[in-house]
């Protein structure tokens, strides 16, 4: 059996999604719908159910992911074993962080790691951290840094680092502050919401306010919770963003946090990987530097 079509077949066996895979894998879709192909005739088996919809595991295809994940993961293990007898450790590492978390969290934790680990390379990659899950499925980063999803996927384990709040903001000075705010209180017909256009930080307003029985003013939907900071620094209304990201904005000193009840469940801010891929040798270095940081807070 080819190792880079086991590969080829456990990446779309995660994704199944022909175009997301080879794109990944930086190869053709011609490419690894042949690999897929030498696969179905060494095992003599469908591994894959394909319409013009959605791609599906077969029985045949689940039972060659289970052995071949752990075929793989052995043979990463055994040839770092091999090369570490006579060298140390060395490679690339590609890390997705949410731009809050390259703030407060990231500088610590890289400066740690590239003392113990300088000949490790570090590719990062900063975003909105509703995409870090995505990025760990789909093989577009071996690591990533963020926000622990209310739902965590079966396949990812995660070690939580720091727990960060989550706060409503104001400006501090506006003319539109006691139109938004009757007697100390939110006037949420008039009060403009500045509120991230998808992840946790959306999916936990969104639910704070059913509960409260409030069809909130939305005026903006944001990608960043820079964006939100800004936007809400400039007069343009109230945001709800990780208490962190004030901290470490340039404009942290426009805005004020408001006490809203009942309080928000905190962010719980750490890193994630798949369980699979945990016991790789760089993999395992930087998820072990990660949490020895956390501890010695």
């Amino acid at each position: 059996m080819d190792l880079r079509n086991l590969e080829l077949f456990l990446h779309l066996a995660d994704s199944l999604h022909f175009g997301k895979s080879a794109d990944a894998m930086a190869v053709s879709p011609s490419t690894l719908s042949r690999a897929i192909q030498r696969l179905e005739q060494e095992t003599g088996c469908v591994l894959f159910e394909r319409d013009n919809r959605s791609v599906r595991l077969t029985p045949a295809g689940e039972k060659l992911r289970q052995f071949g994940g752990g075929l793989l993961q052995e043979w990463r293990q055994l040839k770092q074993e091999l090369k570490l007898r006579d060298e140390p450790l060395q490679g690339r590492l590609r890390v997705f962080c949410s731009v809050t978390a390259s703030y407060f969290l990231l500088p610590e934790v890289l400066a740690r790691f590239r003392r113990r680990y300088p000949q490790l390379e570090i590719k990062l990659e900063t975003g909105d951290p509703a995409l870090a899950v995505e990025k760990i499925l789909t093989d577009e980063a071996d690591l990533a840094i963020a926000a622990r999803p209310d739902a965590l996927p079966a396949k990812l384990e995660f070690a939580s680092l720091q727990r960060v709040p989550l706060v409503f903001i104001t400006p501090r000075q506006a003319p539109q502050l006691n139109q938004w705010f009757r007697h100390g209180e939110p006037d949420w017909e008039r009060l403009p919401l500045i509120l991230s256009e998808q992840g946790l930080a959306r999916k936990r307003s969104d639910q704070w306010f059913r509960n409260k029985g409030i069809s909130p003013n939305i005026y903006a939907e944001v990608a960043g919770n820079e964006g939100i900071v800004a936007m809400v620094a400039l007069g343009c209304g109230v945001g709800l963003v990780p208490a962190a990201v004030i901290d470490h904005s340039p404009l942290g000193d426009k805005v004020r946090i408001v006490d809203l009840k009942p309080a928000f469940k905190p962010f719980d801010v750490g890193i994630g990987v798949l369980k699979r891929r945990l016991e790789e040798p760089l993999i395992r270095a930087f998820w072990d530097t990660a949490q020895d940081h956390a501890t010695s807070r």
